[in-house]
C-alpha cells in the first residue's frame, strides 16, 4: 500500500484507514515487544492466541489518528510484506469480513506518515474502551526494551561477532551441564567495544555515541530507518517528530561487553533455563528459528527477564533485564552446540 489509497475499515465511523504498515502476528514472527511468546504479544492485545495467527495492519484516519487493524487473513499480509520487501508495491485491501478488531494507536513506532493527512496522533477513546496501543518508551529498560535489543543484535549479528576476538571467552568454561559453555568472564581482553568494519546486514541505522561504547555501524542513513521489524509500505512520508536521530538510538540501544563476575550468575541461570526448555517445551514462539548464511540458523529465545540470540554454527549473546543494555557473549564450549541444535530442532519457524 501507497498510503494515498484508503481501505474501507470501521475504525473511525465511515471513515477510511490509509495503510503505512503490516506486521505478522504468528507463532514464528510477532513483534517482540509485545511479550516473550505469542500467547503473551496476542494477550497484550486482547487476542486469543489462535494457531494460525493474524496480522497487523498499521495506519492512520482521515483524521490522521493512528490505528491497527487485526485481520485473520494472514496470507495476504504475507503477500503484501514480502512484496514491500523487495520494494514492489502491493495494494493491502482486507476483506472487512477479515477484520477482528480495529485498536487505537500503534504497538510499534513508526517513521512514516500518510501524505494529504494530519500529522499521526492517537485517537480519543471513550469511557470503557481500551486505551490507545503505544510502542515502549526507548529511554526506559525493560523486558519490551530488551527483546527489542535483541532483535537488534540478531539483525546485525556480524558486526556484533566481529566484536570479540578468539580468546574473549578462553579458559572460561563452567562446570555442570548448564555452566558448560565458555562465558566471557572478567579481566579477559575483549574487542567488545570498539568500533567493527561494515556489517554484511542489514540493520536499523546507529551512531556513535561519547557515553557509551560505539555500536555496530549499519550502511543504512537515516531517511531509510524503518519500523522495528523493518517492514513498512513504500511510499510514505517520513513523519515529524517520529524520527529520531541516529546518536539518540546509540544512546538508547544495547552495548556489547565482556561479563564480569557479577553476570556469571545470571548467565548460568538462563543457560540451565534453556536446558529446562528441553524438558518442558515453553508457549510457542518462546524460541524461534529463522535463516542465517551458510546453511546455519538464528535462534532466538525469551524467558524471565532475559533474551538470547545464537547462531547454531558460533556463540550466543544475552541481554538481562538487570543489566540495561549490556550484550554478554557466551562462548562455544563443549556443551553449547548441542544444546543451540536441541533447540532449534523444538524451535517454531517461518512457514
Amino acid at each position: 500500500m501507497t498510503g494515498t489509497e484508503p481501505v474501507d475499515t470501521d475504525v473511525a465511523d465511515d471513515d477510511a484507514l490509509y495503510v503505512l504498515t503490516a506486521v505478522l502476528l504468528t507463532p514464528a514472527q510477532f513483534p517482540s515487544l509485545l511479550g516473550d511468546d505469542y500467547p503473551e504479544a496476542c494477550a497484550a492485545l486482547g487476542l486469543e492466541p489462535y494457531a494460525e495467527g493474524y496480522g497487523l495492519v498499521l495506519g492512520q484516519d482521515g483524521q490522521g489518528a493512528r490505528w491497527t487493524v487485526v485481520v485473520d487473513d494472514v496470507s495476504l499480509v504475507a503477500v503484501a510484506i514480502a512484496s514491500w520487501d523487495c520494494g514492489m508495491e502491493y495494494d493491502l485491501s482486507p476483506d472487512e469480513r477479515s477484520v477482528v478488531v480495529a485498536l487505537p494507536g500503534w504497538p510499534v513506532a513508526l517513521a512514516v506518515a500518510a501524505p494529504h493527512v494530519p500529522a499521526p496522533h492517537d485517537p480519543e477513546t471513550g469511557p470503557g474502551e481500551p486505551p490507545p496501543l503505544t510502542p515502549p518508551d526507548p529511554a526506559e529498560w525493560g523486558p519490551a526494551q530488551r527483546r527489542l535489543g535483541a532483535d537488534a543484535v540478531a539483525l546485525q549479528w556480524a558486526a556484533w561477532r566481529d566484536q570479540l576476538g578468539d580468546d574473549a571467552f578462553a579458559g572460561t568454561a563452567g562446570t555442570g551441564d548448564a555452566g558448560s559453555a565458555g562465558v566471557a568472564g572478567e579481566g579477559e581482553e575483549s574487542r567488545a567495544s570498539e568500533k567493527p568494519g561494515p556489517a554484511d546486514e542489514g540493520a536499523p541505522g546507529e551512531g556513535a555515541s561519547t557515553q557509551e561504547p560505539p555500536q555496530p555501524p549499519s550502511r543504512r542513513t537515516p531517511d531509510e530507518e524503518q519500523t522495528p521489524d523493518d517492514q513498512r509500505a513504500p511510499g510514505g512520508q517520513q513523519a515529524d517528530g517520529e524520527q529520531r536521530t541516529p546518536g539518540e538510538q546509540q544512546a538508547d540501544g544495547p552495548r556489547a561487553t565482556g561479563a564480569d563476575g557479577d553476570a556469571q550468575g545470571p548467565l548460568q541461570r538462563v543457560l540451565a533455563e534453556l536446558h529446562g526448555y528441553l524438558e518442558e517445551p515453553p508457549p510457542p514462539g518462546r524460541v524461534r528459528s529463522g535463516f542465517a548464511p551458510g546453511g546455519a540458523r538464528t535462534l532466538r529465545a525469551d524467558g524471565p527477564g532475559w533474551s538470547v540470540v545464537a547462531r547454531t554454527d558460533d556463540i550466543a549473546f544475552v541481554l538481562l533485564d538487570e543489566l540495561p543494555r549490556e550484550v554478554l557473549p557466551i562462548g562455544r564450549g563443549p556443551q553449547l552446540p548441542s544444546l543451540l541444535a536441541a533447540l532449534d530442532a523444538m524451535a517454531v519457524r517461518p512457514a
